[in-house]
């Protein structure tokens, strides 16, 4: 009998009301369940890390709105989220995930801290930067997103462009030469990144997780799971 990869993935948090509950969509569990994977909730515990990061087999980090270090962000910018003890225990998961080289996968929050990780920057209200910025924060919201050829997600997908959604204020504006940026949205907004030194080191600025269970973006789920098999 083939035992399926277990998946970490940091809980949510209800950041909008004083942080006083772990709190997020079902749809990260029920997409890692989906492409093969078992899927386990991390809470906040410091104590945890080393154990969850030697005896499990992947890790996702998903979207939410905390404080990042100030030095994340691109000169003169700073986070306006919350504060959030989220941010202590979800960054030493995905370096110990990455340094015993584990599959990771971050969403929205997840790839930017995948990023600045990295060297990466970021700023903290994208639509600020750009007049010609188009929409990015909002629940019915949509947009393509170019996929970059010969990248990790280019095989993964198998496509030049998908429609994804969007609900991010933030974005990655600088990339360093430790990873690649993988996907961009129609005004030149980052909407992926992988790192190229680790064996799956993906991140999405979109939610497929939110996305119908045919859509394509699903793929990636179905890679990771793949990833942490092996």
């Amino acid at each position: 009998m083939t035992t399926k990869p277990r998946i970490a993935i940091i809980l949510g948090e209800n950041t909008s009301a004083g942080g006083t509950r772990y709190d997020m969509t079902k749809g990260y569990f029920n997409a890692v369940a989906r492409a093969g994977g078992l899927p386990f909730g991390i809470p906040y515990v410091a104590d945890l890390v080393a154990t969850v990061a030697d005896e499990f087999d992947g890790f996702v980090s998903v979207g939410g709105r905390i404080n990042f270090p100030q030095s994340w962000y691109v000169d003169g910018d700073a986070s306006q989220f919350p504060v959030s003890d989220r941010l202590a225990v979800d960054q030493a998961l995905m370096e110990a995930f990455l340094e015993r080289d584990k599959p990771v996968l971050g969403i929205c929050n997840g790839m930017q801290m995948l990023a600045c990780l990295h060297g990466c920057r970021m700023v903290s209200d994208i639509r600020a930067t750009r007049p010609d910025i188009i929409p990015h924060d909002g629940d019915d919201l949509q947009h393509e997103a170019r996929i970059v050829s010969g990248t990790a997600l280019a095989a993964i997908l198998g496509t030049g462009r998908i429609d994804v959604n969007t609900f991010h204020r933030e974005a990655v504006v600088d990339i360093s030469d430790r990873a690649v940026a993988s996907a961009h949205a129609p005004d030149g907004v980052i909407e992926a990144i992988e790192i190229p030194s680790r064996r799956f080191a993906v991140g999405l600025q979109w939610h497929p997780e939110a996305m119908s269970a045919d859509h394509r973006g699903h793929r990636v789920f179905d890679a990771f799971v793949e990833a942490a098999r092996s």
